[in-house]
């Protein structure tokens, strides 16, 4: 992670779980604010989750030695990136029109949202 770019570095969370993340989004996002987390099924894969009201959309991102690449369950043809920041940023221009993603658009920067722990998002509780 420490080779990837400010983009990656900025929405990194970690090893957070999926409904921390939910809440994280619903809490601090704006529809198409989206956020990177270490997969929890998957050693070595991060999940791209984008918040798209009522839901949050997340995305398994692989590494292989072509590269990075978005987990398709179509089994369509898969593009790879050098990096996950090249991968994002395609994503997000919409120059990757291979795969319909929802818009990212807001990047939920964690040093935007001050010091939060996953006590403090899992206690958070719509009404």
């Amino acid at each position: 992670m420490d080779r990837e770019g400010a983009l990656v570095q900025s929405i990194y969370y970690g090893r957070i779980g999926h409904q921390a993340t939910e809440r994280l989004l619903g809490r601090f996002g704006h529809e198409g604010s989206f956020l990177l987390r270490d997969s929890d099924t998957q050693q070595g894969a991060y999940c791209l989750c984008v918040r798209k009201t009522p839901f949050v959309h997340t995305y398994r991102l692989v590494h292989s030695d072509e590269g990075w690449s978005l987990q398709l369950d179509s089994g369509g043809r898969l593009r790879y990136f050098r990096s996950l920041q090249t991968l994002l940023e395609s994503y997000r221009r919409g120059t990757a029109s291979d795969v319909r993603l929802v818009s990212l658009t807001h990047p939920l920067d964690k040093t935007q949202i001050g010091d939060f722990t996953n006590s403090q998002v899992l206690a958070y509780m719509e009404m």
